[in-house]
């Protein structure tokens, strides 16, 4: 069986990896770099990004834990002058983006041995359809078409920002997320336009580092698809750290002028910066692949439609990742390719469930969430019972001073079935799991209250919940 595979993001070389498990002779055709956008622009130098924030973060805070930084000039507490300068914690922000692209390359320099290991004939180059069974791939350097045979296709074709006329990117003043890493320094005074997920966690970020920050929101609040009290704190916690917050302001256009760059908003209110970061959401990337020529039907927004096992409108070519727009996550791209595959080469498979899908926003405190969410409940959408514990209460926060945060369950009212759940909190990202798996396993609160959790710790909140939503 031979399988050919248009992008080499964690759509393409999660499912190259399963073709190639199940025999498989398996072409991924790769024009940016193994990984995609994910690992090379987006998600991997944007977390990195946020880890030295974090730390910048931790530093600010640890005065309330009784850790003091010299001031200089004294051997003791007791010798330094109370008049000279406190030593400056800064960010050299060269050493920053220099790491942030290092990270991304070693990542994907590990996926290209994973996938020379394991036998994937990788070819850069651009691909285009034909036709179902056929691939026109344009290698790098070269001028001609090569010609791929294929039994099956898989498009993992990606997205890209998508870009707000009258604010086009120049890479220097008004820049997409994927050019912040190339500036010389920071930021001095960063306006971000969009309060998505992309738009906060780079707006909280490059606070922490020190810029100046202003963040554009076209709706009444941060995160206006997330959870409603998930997104007051983030909004809570960013003006505390002096953030300015612009609600219901819609920008129109981005202008560079000498020294910086001037937005203006639908009002005709006008906001200053340095740099402008747009944040405005991504389109995907399916023009000009020949998907109309070879009867791949897309949907009104442009993505490839696909059924629930990532197959297109031609049944020998699948699609998976941000191209189809189901959940423009890493993890449900990887899982749509898996998906694929393995219905592709004749294996058992589960469609993707997205009740089952965690998702994590990387602001300090993260956000998690998987399953059913409060909005489904208060509108009687769904029927289910909230409860909801401030981490405030919990005795390892207080002993890492974290006062911001909560974890939240949401349950049947009689079986007590665990249906979704938000976390804010640290680590986030690590802490919803069990709440994961109780949604995909139909667990109930009992069960996961008669589950030991460590004390002291954050996930003691999540057993205690569930004690407290506990039905008799």
């Amino acid at each position: 069986m031979r399988v050919v595979i248009v992008g080499g993001g964690p759509a393409g070389y999660e499912s190259a990896l399963v073709a190639r498990q199940l025999g498989a002779e398996v072409t991924v055709v790769d024009r940016d770099g193994l990984g995609g956008a994910c690992v090379l622009t987006d998600c991997v130098p944007s977390k990195t990004l946020i880890a030295t924030s974090e730390a910048m973060t931790s530093l600010a805070a640890a005065g309330s834990l009784g850790v003091r930084f010299r001031k200089g000039g004294g051997a003791t507490w007791e010798d330094e002058d109370p008049d000279s300068p406190p030593e400056a914690v800064s960010v050299d922000a060269p050493t920053v983006f220099a790491r942030v692209k290092t990270l991304a390359l070693a990542q994907s320099l590990d996926i290209a041995t994973r996938l020379a290991r394991e036998g994937v004939n990788v070819v850069q180059g651009s691909g285009r359809l034909l036709d179902p069974r056929r691939v026109a791939v344009r290698r790098v350097h070269s001028d001609e078409d090569d010609l791929l045979e294929a039994d099956v296709i898989l498009l993992a074709l990606g997205a890209h920002p998508r870009v707000l006329p009258g604010a086009e990117p120049d890479g220097r003043r008004i820049l997409d997320w994927r050019q912040v890493y190339d500036l010389p320094e920071l930021p001095e005074r960063l306006v971000v336009v969009g309060s998505g997920v992309t738009g906060a966690e780079f707006a909280g970020a490059f606070q922490a580092l020190g810029s100046n920050v202003t963040l554009v929101s076209s709706r009444d609040r941060v995160l206006p698809g997330e959870d409603a009290d998930a997104a007051a704190v983030i909004e809570g916690v960013f003006a505390r750290r002096g953030m300015t917050i612009l609600n219901g302001a819609r920008a129109v256009s981005a202008t560079r002028v000498d020294g910086g760059v001037v937005v203006t908003l639908e009002d005709g209110r006008t906001v200053e910066g340095t740099h402008a970061l747009m944040t405005v959401g991504s389109v995907p990337s399916t023009e000009g692949l020949g998907l109309a020529e070879a009867g791949v039907r897309l949907t009104d927004a442009g993505y490839i439609a696909v059924d629930k096992v990532s197959r297109t409108s031609v049944s020998t070519i699948y699609a998976a990742g941000d191209c189809t727009g189901v959940l423009m996550l890493a993890s449900v791209a990887a899982m749509q390719g898996r998906i694929a595959m393995w219905h592709a080469l004749g294996e058992a498979v589960r469609p993707i469930n997205l009740g089952h899908v965690s998702a994590t926003i990387f602001t300090d405190p993260e956000i998690a969430t998987v399953g059913v969410r409060q909005a489904d409940v208060d509108s009687g959408a769904v029927y289910g019972v909230v409860k909801k514990l401030p981490l405030a209460t919990n005795a390892r926060a207080k002993m890492q001073g974290i006062t911001d945060g909560f974890v939240k369950l949401i349950c049947r009212p009689e079986s007590g079935k665990v249906l979704g759940g938000v976390i804010v909190a640290p680590r986030a990202s690590e802490l919803i799991l069990p709440v994961t798996m109780a949604v995909s396993l139909g667990l109930t609160v009992d069960q996961v209250a008669h589950t030991f959790s460590i004390y002291p710790s954050l996930s003691g909140s999540l057993t205690e919940a569930a004690r407290q939503l506990h039905q008799g």
